[in-house]
């Protein structure tokens, strides 16, 4: 095994489920794919006969490295797990999942994967390590269910055949004991998610082509439309049922690629859906996987986090309402209705009554472009606009418990928040995060405020 880079990983984006319903559709089958001895476990056989895509699973081993041997170190930090080079199918997204749910990845993953059909191997890249806020709330039918289980932060790789992977315990810090061992979850596994084909190009899904949407194209929520297409204020309001006399404060709609645009298939994720009252706020995400990544491949990005969530992770469907590009593309999430106050998973704690919007990259130390940022303008002003929520003001929220915030707690925050302002993590990435403060102010002024 090659010298091991250190890096230090914080907590970063949740998307913490807190529905109260049944485990998704195939957990319990799909638990065999998570076998005790090392090796690679296609998902087909435990999915609905015609899902595209898969999953493999690969069991980590405990590795002992030659500068552990060699310096005689003691046996915890020899704890490290990971598999060497190996050929496998083809995969675009990587992430690590272990058995239980309640217990943290106190340490660093990393993976270095090869392009498909060359030699040509990356460098180690980091996955984000985190759990405590990507899980049903304690006492849920989803988190007791068995189902679920923890997880890195999927990366998203691109196509590759050839992958390797080391985890390793955090070292004792000042003070401690350097016999006291830092010991890894149990049950760790590599999974290797391939999203399955494209569906036909849309219009708009390459920053070459400015198209908004194919004339004539469904004004609903129905699943058979790939698109729903921007209207502009007086089509928004009619659409929304508003009558012109009211003077509503609500942006236009953006455009949306809906589930079918970005090719979800409907069969993979739990059938019910799960709404509250309202939607009160905004919580903004960054998704940590990367921004290696091309706009016409966004799909893909999107159809790999749902697979990661549903299959790997044991959720009921993807965790965020809403998805964002780097080219500004607007892509609808978690099932149940674009125009709907639907209970996603994004936000421990703070799930009822609001969405989670996930910009599509990782933004601790790159800038999200403008064109994300405008994006996530547009839709939190036509959104929010839908409930009366105003982008620039404040909004009081009871907390459903978390790292943060006690449950029970009555907290005031920004209708537009970022994941950091309801749980102590890293998200949306401090550099997007410093662009909520435009993102509100013209979110506002799109409402007409």
């Amino acid at each position: 095994m090659r010298a091991f880079l250190a890096s230090s990983i914080g907590v970063t984006c949740a998307a913490a489920l807190v529905l109260p319903l049944a485990a998704p559709a195939g957990a319990a089958p799909d638990t065999p794919a998570h076998p005790a001895t090392a090796g690679s476990v296609p998902a087909e056989a435990s999915e609905p006969a015609g899902v595209p895509g898969s999953t493999q699973s690969l069991a980590l081993n405990p590795v002992s490295s030659p500068s552990v041997r060699a310096t005689g170190a003691p046996a915890a930090a020899a704890a490290e797990q990971g598999l060497p080079e190996r050929d496998v199918q083809p995969f675009s997204m990587v992430g690590v999942v272990w058995n239980d749910v309640d217990t943290e990845l106190h340490g660093t993953a990393q993976v270095r994967t090869r392009a498909t059909g060359t030699d040509r191997w990356s460098d180690w890249q980091d996955l984000e390590t985190h759990n405590a806020e990507h899980s049903a709330d304690a006492g849920t039918t989803e988190r007791d269910s068995g189902a679920t289980r923890g997880s890195t932060a999927p990366l998203w790789v691109g196509d590759s055949d050839g992958v390797e992977v080391r985890v390793r315990p955090e070292t004792p810090g000042p003070g401690e004991s350097a016999e006291a061992p830092v010991p890894l979850p149990a049950g760790l596994h590599l999974e290797l998610v391939d999203p399955g084909k494209d569906p036909q190009q849309l219009p708009g899904t390459d920053p070459a082509d400015p198209a908004t949407g194919a004339a004539g194209a469904d004004r609903t929520t129905s699943l058979s439309a790939a698109v729903l297409p921007a209207l502009n204020r007086a089509e928004t309001e009619e659409d929304a049922g508003l009558a012109p006399a009211a003077k509503p404060y609500i942006g236009p709609r953006p455009r949306i690629i809906t589930r079918k645009g970005w090719g979800a298939d409907e069969k993979l994720r739990e059938s019910g859906f799960a709404y509250t009252k309202s939607v009160k706020a905004a919580f903004i995400h960054h998704s940590a996987t990367g921004n290696n990544y091309t706009c016409s491949q966004a799909p893909s990005v999107l159809r790999g986090i749902y697979r990661y969530h549903v299959k790997s992770s044991g959720w009921r469907d993807i965790g965020y309402n809403f998805a964002v590009d780097k080219c500004g593309n607007i892509y609808e999430g978690r099932a149940g209705g674009v125009t709907k106050a639907v209970m996603g998973a994004h936000t421990l704690g703070f799930n009822t009554n609001t969405m989670g919007i996930a910009v599509l990259g990782t933004f601790t130390s790159s800038n999200p472009p403008a064109a994300a940022v405008n994006a996530v303008s547009k839709l939190t002003a036509w959104k929010l606009g839908l409930f009366g929520a105003n982008p620039k003001g404040k909004v009081t929220l009871t907390s459903g418990g978390s790292n943060k915030y006690k449950k029970g707690k009555k907290v005031k925050l920004n209708v537009i928040s970022g994941h950091r302002d309801g749980f102590a993590t890293e998200c949306p990435g401090a550099r997007l995060y410093k662009k909520l403060g435009t993102a509100r102010t013209s979110s506002a002024k799109l409402q007409g405020r």
